[in-house]
């Protein structure tokens, strides 16, 4: 487990409490995320304080009920009858507690304290467990406070999975789900395949299809396990193309090179990926993309490269150890929200003014595109700036250009990523289109729409300058992924 250590809240009510502070270790952080908790200290020259010098006689009175006083009992010397020295050798941390109380909300504690193998000795040694990951697992069995920061999450999982406290894994996990993005999800699915979490794995599998180029394109990437490489270098389901593929596999190899002491040559690189390289579907790039990229790597052998550019132009194929089918991907997804369309000679115009909408959806997606009305003239060129907000701050934008056909169809335009939008919050989207033909325009529009398993809801934006609203407009179609 990498994560970087920070204090952990303990607590100063009593005279003699023990605050040990938590020694930041120069690791890795394994997780980027921007949420995070953080706890006052103090200083360790607190640790051996004389108990006899302890005032019992007050402290109990000014704390009516049983969870503040067991609370203050957290990471403190009065009445502990054990000590666990935490942390691997030359950067553990000895802890006091107290054996019924760890027993009351553990059941490998109650084992070890009181069962038929209890052991007996006053100091345990605890070398696979990050001194501030355990503080945070103390401080939830003494208080039921739950107290998680980003850099100490997956550790602080791992303490819970450990010593079987569920409500605390739990906890993690969701602050895990909370914090999951693009940059972070190849790290957070090899993490909980580790930790067997069905619910996280499905989860970082939503962000990896739906931006893979972006997770591919992650640090996080390079970081991972070759096992879990494979498993990604093996999904069907990838929403990219080929090429990014084969440079994630790349850069992992270069990473994986310096990680084993390696120089990144391309025989070096070659030997890390192993079989990996063959889960790469080279055939299905474009002969330029392979050109380009593939083919000028030295990754593959002459005689590999000279097949492959043989699949592409020969009649008589020869045979090929990478895969030849296309990805499937997925599928996207459109929402309506009108009934009917219709055009007048006076209308719909554009000169530059903005036509926008706000939307909520009941479950996180994946936000794709636009669909837009073209020219009710004929054939016409559009160029269009697209835009998605969230409480004024741009998430995505894009200009680009789409020929409408003269029919009342409606023509995608894409963001250059998908972008991930969560439930229960509301998002504007906008277009300023520029074209000098008039186009169909929606009627009869819906406040509520069900699309699948998705059920998005439509409220009127102030940025629509051009009459774009919930009832009629433009932007008639949500393009997604879920």
């Amino acid at each position: 487990m990498a994560a970087e250590l920070y204090p952990a809240s303990i607590n100063t009510n009593l005279p003699n409490s023990n605050s040990t502070a938590v020694t930041a270790a120069s690791k890795k952080t394994i997780v980027q995320v921007t949420q995070t908790v953080t706890t006052p200290t103090t200083t360790a020259t607190q640790q051996n304080i004389n108990n006899n010098n302890v005032e019992t006689a007050s402290w109990q009175a000014t704390h009516p009920t049983l969870r503040e006083r067991n609370a203050l009992m957290f990471n403190n010397e009065l009445m502990a009858d054990v000590h666990f020295v935490v942390g691997p050798p030359g950067a553990s941390q000895k802890v006091p507690a107290h054996k019924y109380v760890l027993a009351v909300g553990s059941s490998v504690f109650g084992a070890m304290f009181y069962g038929d193998l209890a052991e007996g000795d006053s100091e345990i040694h605890i070398p696979d467990v990050e001194p501030a990951a355990f503080l945070i697992l103390l401080k939830y069995m003494y208080s039921d406070e739950i107290e998680l920061e980003a850099d100490t999450v997956l550790a602080t999982l791992y303490a819970a999975k450990k010593y079987i406290v569920p409500a605390l894994a739990k906890a993690c996990v969701t602050f895990l789900e909370t914090s999951l993005e693009a940059k972070n999800a190849c790290v957070l699915l090899s993490q909980s395949r580790l930790f067997e979490e069905p619910e996280l794995t499905q989860r970082c599998w939503e962000v990896i299809d739906a931006q893979a180029e972006l997770a591919l394109r992650s640090e996080g990437f390079c970081e991972i396990d070759l096992q879990t490489v494979e498993i990604i270098l093996k999904r069907e389901t990838l929403n990219t193309r080929e090429a990014v593929v084969f440079q994630a596999a790349l850069d992992w190899a270069v990473a994986e090179c310096k990680r084993q002491g390696l120089g990144p040559t391309s025989r070096n690189k070659r030997a890390v990926l192993g079989k990996a390289l063959y889960l790469v579907r080279i055939p299905t790039m474009t002969l330029e993309e392979f050109a380009n990229g593939a083919a000028q790597s030295d990754v593959l052998t002459l005689e590999e490269t000279h097949d492959v550019f043989l699949w592409y132009t020969a009649a008589n194929k020869p045979k090929l150890e990478f895969p030849k089918q296309k990805r499937k991907g997925l599928t996207p997804q459109c929402c309506h929200r009108f009934q009917s369309s219709a055009y007048r000679s006076n209308q719909w115009r554009y000169r530059g003014r903005c036509d926008s909408i706000q939307f909520a959806v009941d479950k996180r997606i994946f936000i794709a595109g636009l669909g837009l009305y073209g020219s009710s003239g004929g054939k016409a060129e559009y160029s269009v700036k697209i835009e998605l907000k969230r409480q004024g701050v741009t998430l995505a934008q894009n200009l680009t250009k789409f020929v409408s056909d003269g029919s009342s169809n409606t023509f995608s335009v894409w963001f250059e990523h998908p972008v991930q939008v969560e439930q229960d919050i509301f998002y504007t989207v906008s277009a300023v289109l520029d074209g000098n033909e008039l186009s169909y325009f929606g009627q009869e529009g819906m406040t509520e729409v069900q699309c699948g398993k998705v059920t998005f809801q439509f409220q009127c934006s102030s940025d629509s300058t051009n009459g774009t609203g919930v009832q009629g407009g433009q932007i008639p179609e949500l393009v997604f992924y879920a």
